[in-house]
């Protein structure tokens, strides 16, 4: 479908409820064989040297990934803490080093949200209702403090992140999670996200239209369009 008609589509809509990563919150998921974490981790108070602490996170992180796209974990996904007391390189830290661990990996896992796509949501939230369903791995207290900072945390009248449950994306559970909060219908509702598999099949599951933003492609979307300010 062109995307110039994904428009009209979304205007109708009292409802919208938005992935983030990818999709308005960009420069997260800094993960890798180059990156060193052990700097924020210091920063955080903690004392463990620089080569025990990159260990564990890359440990949890590698723990974490290979079962993020495992469809038997779609329901059932761990924590950080417990990819952390499941991998050698962390289950015999002290416990304090563990949870500042934990901290330093949602500091690495947290991007930003840019200053045009403050604007976009601000306008976004004059004609819908917005609900956030976010896959995050850490806890959500470093998501709140910058959706804080950037000054939108106040337009979601509902947030899901998946690190507050057991539910990651394409589960529906999520998405019918933050219709329940919104004290909404399917039918008042569309998904928003850049990811055909998760926020295209987790909104299908749902029984949700979608409308795919940032190139990828799903023959049951609404349309697809370049990116979250095209659509809005």
């Amino acid at each position: 479908m062109p995307s110039h008609l994904a428009n009209p589509l979304i205007l109708d809509v009292p409802v919208v409820l938005l992935d983030m990563n990818g999709t308005f919150m960009f420069g997260g998921d800094r993960f890798g064989p180059d990156e060193t974490y052990a700097p924020a981790y210091h920063a955080l108070g903690g004392t463990l040297p620089a080569e025990v602490v990159d260990a564990a996170v890359a440990a949890a992180f590698a723990y974490l990934n290979v079962r993020y796209t495992d469809p038997a974990y779609h329901d059932a996904f761990p924590s950080v803490a417990e990819a952390l007391l499941s991998v050698p390189e962390g289950r015999d830290l002290p416990t304090h080093d563990r949870r500042l661990i934990e901290g330093t990996f949602a500091l690495h896992e947290v991007g930003h949200v840019p200053p045009e796509y403050v604007h976009v949501l601000q306008q976004l939230s004059r004609r819908h209702r917005l609900g956030l369903v976010a896959d995050i791995w850490a806890e959500r207290g470093a998501w709140e403090r910058e959706l804080n900072r950037a000054g939108v945390l106040r337009l979601f009248e509902a947030l899901v992140f998946s690190s507050d449950g057991r539910s990651v994306k394409p589960s529906p559970e999520p998405f019918l999670r933050a219709l329940q909060r919104l004290g909404a219908h399917p039918s008042e509702a569309v998904v928003v996200g850049d990811s055909a598999r998760r926020d295209g099949g987790g909104a299908e599951a749902a029984g949700l239209p979608f409308v795919l933003v940032g190139g990828e492609e799903h023959p049951g979307a609404l349309g697809q369009v370049d990116s979250l300010l095209t659509l809005a």
